[in-house]
């Protein structure tokens, strides 16, 4: 029986801080400004600031459903082909989506991470 995929320890500090990292901005962005209505009115009203920049990009991928579409493709490419690098952008992009509210499609693409940890990894070259 060929071994699952299993990222090693160091491989697997790196996942962890960037999955924490992706849910942690996230919910910097969603609850300190999204819904955080002076900061909001003043980046609508022009602030030009590196927040206000990331907020008008937040808001433009959440209005159209990238973060759970590119999570779910990530998860799909990795179910096919385990590589840490998929299963890294699977899970930045699902953990960014299920806070900002784009939970259907990120939400099937955390469920599809977990099944792919019981996939075979691939052979070595």
């Amino acid at each position: 029986m060929k071994p699952c995929f299993l990222p090693t320890a160091r491989q697997m500090n790196w996942l962890i801080a960037i999955g924490m990292g992706s849910v942690f901005y996230a919910c910097f962005l969603r609850f300190r400004v999204i819904e955080n209505t002076p900061v909001f009115l003043a980046c609508q009203a022009g602030l030009d600031t590196w927040l206000c920049a990331s907020l008008r990009l937040g808001m433009r991928l959440f209005n159209e459903g990238v973060f759970g579409a590119v999570a779910l493709g990530a998860a799909l490419l990795h179910l096919l082909w385990p590589s840490l690098l998929l299963f890294a952008i699977a899970l930045a992009a699902a953990g960014f989506g299920l806070v900002m509210q784009n939970g259907a499609l990120a939400g099937l693409a955390a469920g599809l991470l977990v099944i792919s940890l019981a996939r075979p990894a691939r052979a070595a070259r």
